[in-house]
């Protein structure tokens, strides 16, 4: 069974609360880019921690059913990207998380704050 959009995102940030992310907010892309429907967007205050996280949410979307589509960062940790398709999980340190503001370049989003 595939999960929507909507329900996909919202996995994806409860398994980066699990390993205890900061600031988990969910942007909705919908009516911004063709490419997908969420962004979410959280951080994390060491490298180490960055890794833990995409890998509990590649964990968490294999269980799932859902496969990711592509990664990017892992190595360097900074910014890793996991792209579900139509939903795209940013997982920063606190420091590039500030430095590249996606949430300003994307500030026309919608917006939630995740709480678990």
């Amino acid at each position: 069974m595939t999960l929507t959009s909507q329900k996909k995102s919202q996995l994806i940030a409860k398994a980066a609360s699990d390993k205890k992310a900061l600031d988990i907010m969910i942007m909705n892309m919908h009516d911004l880019t063709t490419t997908t429907d969420y962004f979410i967007v959280c951080s994390a205050t060491t490298a180490t921690q960055v890794r833990a996280i995409a890998d509990n949410i590649e964990d968490e979307m294999t269980q799932a059913g859902e496969e990711f589509l592509h990664k990017e960062g892992y190595q360097n940790a900074e910014w890793i990207l996991l792209d579900f398709g139509n939903c795209v999980a940013h997982i920063f340190t606190e420091e590039a998380r500030r430095f590249y503001g996606l949430e300003s370049l994307w500030g026309e989003a919608p917006t939630v704050e995740y709480e678990d």
